[in-house]
């Protein structure tokens, strides 16, 4: 996804009325962002902000991992699945190992470009609640929130 489409989405008379109507459904919410790429996380991030979506970013899963065990205000966790240090699948094996009650509900939705419908089961497999294909569809991450919060 390109910031010029997403500019264009957000600019479309529909899709401003979804966005007043996504600030209503989404706002107070935050979302744990785990990628390591910078353009990925400013086209998540850019969306973010539009619906009034708190968040914070990490770069890698073992950070993810720290970060969540270290704090239970993330409402969702948007996990890539390949990163340096630790990928997304390891790290929501690490998560969900946690003995917390928290962490066994909190919503984690892998984004990849592996979009196989084999790649989809094993994200399921590994503790994933759902799956987002890269390059990202603002309107199905938009979804996929509606559904996880």
């Amino acid at each position: 996804v390109f910031n010029s489409d997403l500019r264009k989405l957000l600019s479309d008379k529909k899709n401003k009325a979804r966005l007043k109507k996504d600030k209503n459904i989404f706002k107070g919410r935050k979302i744990l962002i785990v990628e390591d790429n910078e353009i990925n996380i400013d086209i998540i991030s850019d969306y973010l902000d539009d619906v009034e979506i708190k968040y914070d970013s990490v770069r890698n899963g073992l950070d993810a991992y720290n970060r969540i065990k270290q704090n239970h205000s993330y409402d969702c966790v948007l996990m890539d699945i390949k990163m340096p240090v630790m990928d997304g699948y390891e790290a929501t094996r690490k998560i969900r190992a946690l003995d917390d009650e928290y962490v066994r509900k909190l919503p984690i939705i892998a984004m990849t470009a592996n979009a196989f419908a084999e790649d989809v089961q094993l994200a399921k497999n590994t503790g994933m609640n759902g799956h987002i294909a890269k390059p990202l569809d603002m309107n199905k991450l938009n979804d996929v929130l509606e559904n996880w919060l």
